[in-house]
């Protein structure tokens, strides 16, 4: 009689069972390398500082300064390479205990409460020096007339002062200066010529995009999604960051670009008054 082995010899290890899922960091570091992106690239897009992104894609969280920065900064990340963040939020949470409790909201509240109380002895102050300026005004109006009235008697007495039709109003069709509206989509092809308009539309699908105006300012950074619009504009260039160049309409100066993107590529482009033209 042969002894061989028993089945639960033969079972494969547990290591062998399981599939390991890749880090947090490992996650996103392949996401952005997917979509075309360098670090430089993410850190300005999401304002999050170089540093902070490499030591999150190595998967050291110590430097985001809490477990809240450090979800903050997953979400943020994950949205500017195109990944769900929820997954990776589930599972920071389950590597450090759980998601960290909401901070108070006492303070926040009690400091609204505060702030106008301290702003109304200010607007009283300036109301009350409007009413004495006003009475002086009039006050001192009223002591002038009664001076010119010996001067305006003597003018009707004399000569006659002849009459001409300038003298007449005349309808103007000047139009006094109005605030001009923000453009919309509608209104795209009016674009003002001393400015420079661009409008991003998400016409074949949905793509993250990043806007800046002439001086770095970020004026959008977030995911575009399928049908939505968006229209920027600036005295002298618009600087943009397209995630997924082939899902994008762009309308610079009321005028259609008819560049050939790819889909999945990523483009930085710049336009300026003088354009439709690729900067």
């Amino acid at each position: 009689m042969s002894i061989g082995n028993s089945p639960e010899d033969e079972r494969p290890f547990e290591d062998d069972r399981e599939e390991a899922r890749p880090s947090i960091g490992r996650a996103l570091q392949q996401a952005r390398i997917a979509a075309g992106l360098t670090v430089d690239d993410v850190s300005s897009a999401t304002r999050v500082r170089l540093p902070i992104v490499h030591a999150i894609e190595a998967d050291d969280f110590a430097p985001c300064g809490g477990d809240v920065y450090a979800r903050g900064h997953i979400r943020t990340l994950a949205r500017a390479v195109h990944l769900d963040p929820a997954p990776l939020l589930a599972q920071y949470d389950d590597d450090h205990g759980g998601r960290p409790a909401p901070t108070p909201a006492a303070p926040l509240f009690e400091a609204e409460r505060i702030r106008p109380e301290r702003r109304g002895p200010n607007w009283t102050a300036a109301m009350v020096a409007a009413i004495v300026a006003v009475v002086g005004f009039v006050g001192f109006t009223a002591f002038k007339g009664g001076d010119d009235d010996g001067s305006k008697t003597q003018v009707a007495e004399g000569s006659k002062p002849a009459t001409s039709k300038s003298a007449s109003p005349t309808p103007k069709n000047d139009k006094p200066d109005q605030p001009k509206p923000e453009p919309s989509d509608s209104a795209i092809a009016a674009a003002p010529q001393d400015k420079v308009t661009v409008q991003v539309s998400a016409a074949e699908g949905k793509s993250w995009i990043s806007a800046k105006d002439h001086n770095g300012m970020q004026l959008f950074d977030g995911l575009l999604k399928e049908g939505e619009s968006k229209t920027f504009q600036d005295s002298e260039k618009i600087n943009l960051v397209l995630g997924d160049a082939g899902a994008i309409q762009l309308y610079v100066n009321g005028k259609k670009i008819e560049d050939d993107f790819q889909p999945g590529a990523v483009e930085r482009l710049t336009y300026t008054k003088g354009d439709p033209q690729v900067g």
